[in-house]
């Protein structure tokens, strides 16, 4: 019982474990910030992701399959969600593709109007980031980068759209390179969510 990352005993003697508490907590301020402006708005935070992702992603990505990846939950938990969604009349389901079946998302005026006063639920925590020193920012981002680069490698988390696994990345020694822009990236331009992104 005692060998566990959420034994504060153990996360004395183990970076990582401490590391993942870590990640825990920010993980729970997250979501209460989310369930916050949720329940302001009548919704719950699936919905309001939704949402928040339609508004601001490429319409190729705004669909049921493409939505069950990118927030790692069930086809039909999506699928009630944007029922939900459409019945309140926040959606518009575009249905102009070659599948009759398959559809794609958009919001409709009263949904943007929802995302303009919900998209800024999570500035109270960034603005905590923005008080740390710029290379701890540096050094904090350019580790998340590469544990989410790792997670996806893995297959636990399934959807990245970030520069170490487009096709327009490249490795030239220790320089990070973008053939799309054509420069050189430093550690802080690395994209976790590049909208030309396409995959090797």
């Amino acid at each position: 019982m005692k060998d566990s990352i959420f034994n504060p005993e153990q996360q004395q003697h183990d970076i990582s474990s401490k590391i993942i508490a870590g990640f825990d907590r920010i993980s729970e301020v997250f979501k209460v910030l989310l369930w916050e402006e949720a329940k302001k708005v009548g919704l719950s935070p699936i919905q309001i992701r939704i949402l928040i992702f339609v508004a601001f992603h490429n319409e190729d990505l705004c669909n049921v399959s493409h939505l069950s990846k990118e927030f790692n939950v069930t086809k039909p938990t999506i699928s009630d969600a944007v029922k939900v969604l459409d019945r309140k009349g926040l959606i518009v389901k575009d249905y102009s593709s070659v599948d009759s079946r398959s559809y794609t998302i958009r919001l409709s005026p009263t949904g943007q109007k929802i995302v303009l006063g919900s998209k800024d639920f999570a500035v109270p925590l960034k603005t905590q980031i923005d008080t740390l020193e710029a290379s701890d920012q540096e050094a904090i981002f350019h580790t998340l980068s590469k544990l989410i680069y790792q997670l996806n490698q893995n297959g636990i988390l399934a959807v990245q759209r970030t520069c170490f696994k487009c096709k327009f990345y490249e490795k030239n020694g220790s320089t990070d390179y973008c053939n799309l822009l054509q420069q050189p990236l430093a550690r802080k331009d690395i994209r976790l969510d590049c909208p030309e992104f396409q995959e090797k």
